[in-house]
């Protein structure tokens, strides 16, 4: 079980981390190589933002028998996905991987590819953690709704980041403000490499700040085995909930593991 003064202690320094919650935008770029490409050179990065390679990233797989867009996993395994929209405060971001990692569990972070160049680093540092990274587009906007060479330059943009950043396209694509993808989405994400959309089955609705212990609450009021449940790094009340959350897994006996694991 995890301490309760641990736990009390993280809450403690939430907030010093909410101030930094954001969102960001940035600029489509062209579409991605094929995604069996080897890698490109490594990109410098934003002027000013050094940063240390990340290490060579899986890349999607087509998994059989499942199909093209995924919302859980199989509900004969004590195992459940907890999947992370990658963008905010990189501190706030930090520490969610850290206190997963304290309790053995691991992730699934779908990066938003503007939030990749202004904090690079991330993307180390949550494949050195064992977790799953993959892609959240490019400026995190509504998907569904533009026209198609926008749609496919959202998915695009944010795969040449990610293989830069990691030589890979990322493990799964997620489309942007919206549990599933349309059709038309779908198909494009097919175009760009990835053979699987993530959806989920549970939405914590943190990003609408209710506070941690209701964050708790809707998640376990929602989760079973097999559920992939949508959460944000942007916001401080999901570091404060992420022990309880972790806690509520082990008392159901389940484990939190990468939607890559999850799915195989």
């Amino acid at each position: 079980m995890i301490e309760t003064d641990r736990r009390r202690a993280l809450c403690a320094g939430v907030g010093l981390l909410a101030a930094g919650a954001l969102t960001t935008g940035c600029a489509a770029t062209g579409p991605a190589p094929a995604p069996d490409r080897p890698p490109a050179p490594e990109s410098p990065g934003p002027p000013g933002k050094a940063h240390r390679p990340a290490p060579a990233a899986p890349a999607p797989r087509r998994i059989p028998g499942l199909p093209a867009q995924i919302t859980h996993g199989p509900r004969t395994r004590p195992q459940v996905a907890l999947t992370f929209h990658g963008q905010g405060d990189p501190a706030i971001a930090k520490a969610l991987l850290t206190e997963a990692e304290k309790a053995g569990a691991k992730v699934t972070v779908l990066a938003v590819g503007s939030w990749l160049d202004d904090h690079p680093d991330m993307a180390r540092r949550i494949l050195d953690g064992g977790h799953d990274l993959g892609n959240h587009t490019l400026h995190h906007l509504g998907i569904n709704d533009m026209p198609e060479a926008e749609a496919y330059a959202e998915i695009t943009g944010c795969a040449d980041r990610l293989r830069r950043l990691t030589g890979s396209i990322g493990t799964w694509f997620r489309p942007s403000r919206t549990p599933t993808a349309t059709p038309l989405v779908v198909r494009l994400a097919h175009r760009a490499g990835y053979p699987h959309v993530l959806g989920y089955d549970v939405d914590s609705l943190d990003f609408t700040s209710p506070g941690a212990p209701a964050v708790t609450r809707t998640i376990a009021g929602g989760i079973r085995e097999g559920s992939v449940v949508s959460l944000h790094f942007g916001y401080a009340d999901t570091v404060a909930a992420l022990p309880a959350v972790l806690e509520e897994l082990e008392r159901r006996g389940l484990r939190a593991v990468t939607t890559t694991e999850l799915l195989t």
